[in-house]
């Protein structure tokens, strides 16, 4: 899958809508969402066993999602070509919601993909992470949005 068919289904209004979800479901929580797509995994990585798990985790870290006063930061991760979704959490959040939930939003995820549903796929799995953040980690009077709301491109 070549790199500029990101866009084919992750349009800049698309995005931007993405954007807008992720802003508005910060404001309900103490946690941060970041969104990440990648086309394809590099040859190299992949000769050597890299699998959309663990470049999930390097983003994550690339992304400094960890990088949170709550360690409520969460990234969703889409391998496009293999409509693969991975829920990298950090610490805080993935000690109160174990990996069943986790993988159950990504599986959901995953069937809205295959469906060619992108965008409601991604909105829909947003608001089941919100959900998570609202009831583990509930707004505070002072709640500063910690990492860009901006969805990446890899």
């Amino acid at each position: 899958m070549p790199p500029w068919l990101v866009r084919r289904y992750f349009s800049r209004a698309v995005m931007a809508r993405i954007e807008h979800a992720i802003s508005e479901s910060e404001a309900l929580h103490n946690g941060e969402i970041r969104f990440a797509v990648e086309s394809v995994l590099d040859l190299s990585p992949l000769l050597h066993g890299q699998d959309a798990r663990q470049r999930a985790m390097e983003v994550f870290s690339q992304l400094r999602v960890w990088d949170t006063e709550h360690n409520s930061g969460v990234l969703i991760y889409l391998l496009l070509a293999d409509r693969d979704v991975e829920i990298v959490a950090d610490r805080g959040i993935h000690a109160k919601v174990g990996n069943a939930e986790w993988e159950r939003i990504c599986r959901q995820m995953e069937a809205a993909f295959h469906a060619g549903r992108f965008e409601e796929g991604v909105l829909a799995g947003m608001r089941k992470v919100t959900a998570l953040l609202v009831r583990h980690f509930p707004v505070k009077t002072d709640n500063p949005n910690e990492l860009s709301d901006q969805p990446v491109v890899l």
